[in-house]
């Protein structure tokens, strides 16, 4: 079982570093697509199309299967003892397409920010600035909600306290002409 583990970090390793050359070049395919094909079914001459680049789920599948299994027949004519499996052939296969997967993400991804990187950062801080925006506002409702419970206790007090005339002393005195 260890084996096997190991086996598949190591296709994944392996897939990400298969991606990664057939996208920086694919003469490998070409020269293949050359073979094979006439003239008029060769693939265009700036086409970065791979084995495992811009191809579809099924051709990977394809390719790596065909790739791996040309790998054991080597290795059995060379090494006489039964290293392969099914389980490893199949954990290797699939660990290859992941990573070829994962590489594929990483390239996409990193397009993606090249691309919109700036438009991103401007997101990014107009997210940021809104946020701000949002927390002043709360904090002002607030301050407003609680000057207003103050005075709504204060107008409760004043309510509970008998009403007091605001004329002085001497002029209810010289009204009721006590003076």
């Amino acid at each position: 079982m260890s084996l096997e583990i190991i086996a598949f970090i190591a296709s994944i390793l392996f897939g990400i570093v298969l991606y990664w050359r057939e996208s920086k070049s694919n003469k490998v395919y070409r020269f293949f697509n050359k073979i094979l094909y006439s003239k008029e079914l060769q693939m265009p001459p700036n086409s970065k199309k791979g084995f495992l680049y811009q191809q579809s789920f099924l051709m990977r599948l394809v390719y790596v299967a065909v790739l791996f299994l040309a790998g054991i027949l080597i290795a059995r004519f060379l090494i006489p003892i039964d290293l392969m499996t099914i389980s490893l052939f199949a954990s290797s296969m699939f660990g290859t397409l992941l990573g070829t997967y994962l590489a594929n993400f990483v390239f996409k991804s990193s397009e993606v920010i090249d691309e919109k990187g700036d438009s991103l950062m401007d997101a990014v801080k107009e997210t940021v600035e809104k946020g701000k925006d949002f927390i002043q506002e709360l904090e002002s409702k607030d301050k407003k909600g609680d000057a207003e419970t103050s005075r709504g206790v204060e107008e409760s007090q004043s309510e509970a306290k008998p009403e007091v005339n605001k004329t002085s002393a001497r002029d209810r005195l010289k009204d009721k002409g006590l003076m």
